[in-house]
């Protein structure tokens, strides 16, 4: 049942523990009508000076105590899962994924919160000696500026709020405005266990991104996004060199080899591909099959894409939901159209679905026939398409999975893991996966080469990422 503007309380903005009405507002849209079911705060100057302002006065005594940080941490993990099915609701319904994912998201936030309680700063001591005693410090680098996409809004603020609360850092967070209500609602939720200023969550426009990228405050920026987007905030934080972590995207290859039991592993790989209608950052973007298995590959994974039951997310049968937003829609549209112009073959989908009735359903899609220079292998898709590219030689096609710009994951496939093992690390990629992929984890660093982006997220790598290092020389002669 499509939910209705009524079914939802008018979100609000968070700045210095209070949830701040707001007048002026933009419309949310439920991708799986096409329609505006809500509208969010359109985040003003004024109202962002504020949410800063309340940051940096946050900032010293958070930093102060890592024992309060911690336990403050294990409440709004507790709280969060308290607030579970509340949050999915929201998430489904502004995002477009299936409430068995949002669920899954939500607890996942929950995950990383509890992970970062956990973790400490401890010193190092690197010198102790008759001349002297010193010690290394991790100190909080101070306010944050966090910016999330729409494909994973709440795992991804989540990426960027446990380590740098823990690591002592206040933040400004601001979600992507295609799904801002989720967010909201956690920083409501937060604000409940965290001391007031700690974490202030505002939405608003295009324009709202520029703003916090610009402000004086912030001394990093935390952005997870596109290339094009990512390559401004970067060039904002170079005026009064603000630390950067830019995570970019990817177009992640994944090597079968030719030893594989296809049907064994088809399941597992196209699950990979199109979690989320394909829209993960990480998520399998081209196969490479080798000629002699390369039929089979293409059917198997076929037959799994004719399985997907397409839908509105919120319906308890649907497995895969609507592609976010009109823009991503049509940009997936239009490369499957230059794929199949260009003699590419739909084994499966290869359309949009029948009577969308407004929604932003795209068949799950399976494209044989493809190579290297079409569009659909070269960029990202970030949709449910899948392009199967054959391959001879492993050498070669180990330089053409790495001939491209993004260098964010990959993965091998094969029945033996030790070949498979020294093939993947000759993938020039932040992760390499072996006979898995989309395996993340809070303990694990995350991040990406070339235009994947700048920096590293979870794990201690992640904590690390949002302090300065401090060395402490202590003379004893």
């Amino acid at each position: 049942m499509a939910t209705t503007t009524a079914d939802f309380v008018p979100a609000r903005q968070v700045i210095g523990g209070e949830s701040v009405a707001v007048g002026a507002t933009f419309d949310v849209i439920n991708p799986a009508t096409g329609r505006v079911f809500a509208h969010a705060p359109d985040c003003t100057a004024v109202e962002l000076n504020a949410a800063f302002e309340a940051a940096l006065s946050a900032a010293a005594p958070w930093a102060a105590d890592a024992v309060a940080r911690r336990a403050a941490l294990k409440l709004a993990c507790k709280a969060v899962l308290a607030a579970q099915d509340e949050l999915a609701r929201v998430l489904t319904t502004e995002q477009g994924k299936p409430l068995a994912e949002a669920i899954l998201e939500v607890q996942g936030v929950a995950y990383w919160l509890g992970y970062y309680a956990r973790l400490q700063l401890p010193r190092e001591v690197i010198q102790d000696d008759d001349d002297a005693f010193v010690e290394v410090l991790h100190k909080p680098v101070g306010v944050v500026a966090a910016i999330t996409p729409w494909n994973f809004p709440l795992l991804l603020a989540s990426w960027k709020i446990a380590p740098a609360l823990a690591a002592g850092c206040t933040m400004v967070l601001k979600p992507s405005p295609f799904t801002p209500l989720s967010t909201l609602k956690l920083g409501e939720i937060l604000a409940t266990v965290l001391p007031a200023g700690v974490l202030n969550v505002v939405s608003g426009r295009d324009q709202l991104g520029p703003w916090m990228t610009a402000h004086p405050v912030p001394r990093k920026i935390s952005f997870t996004g596109s290339v094009a987007t990512g390559k401004r905030v970067a060039a904002a934080a170079v005026t009064d060199l603000k630390r950067v972590t830019l995570e970019l995207g990817g177009n992640d290859p994944a090597i079968l080899l030719d030893d594989l039991d296809v049907a064994g592993i088809a399941a597992q790989l196209y699950g990979a591909a199109t979690l989320n209608a394909g829209q993960v950052c990480c998520a399998v973007k081209r196969v490479y099959a080798p000629e002699v298995i390369y039929d089979d590959v293409v059917e198997a994974l076929a037959e799994q894409a004719r399985a997907v039951v397409l839908g509105d997310g919120a319906a308890p049968e649907t497995t895969m939901g609507p592609i976010n937003n009109r823009p991503q829609y049509d940009r997936v549209a239009g490369l499957v159209t230059d794929a199949l112009a260009k003699g590419a073959q739909a084994v499966a989908g290869g359309r949009p679905r029948e009577g969308n009735d407004g929604g932003y359903f795209y068949e799950p899609t399976v494209l044989a026939g493809t190579h290297d220079g079409m569009r659909v292998v070269d960029e990202e898709q970030f949709g449910p398409v899948l392009p199967v590219i054959p391959y001879r030689d492993l050498d070669e096609v180990v330089e053409r999975a790495n001939g491209s710009h993004f260098g964010l994951c990959g993965s091998v496939w094969s029945a033996d893991p030790d070949r498979a093992t020294a093939i993947a690390q000759q993938l020039d990629c932040g992760t390499a996966w072996v006979n898995t992929h989309l395996a993340n984890a809070p303990h694990q660093p995350f991040g990406g080469t070339k235009w994947s982006g700048v920096g590293v997220e979870n794990g201690p790598w992640g904590l690390h990422s949002f302090t300065e290092i401090q060395a402490v020389h202590r003379a004893k002669s």
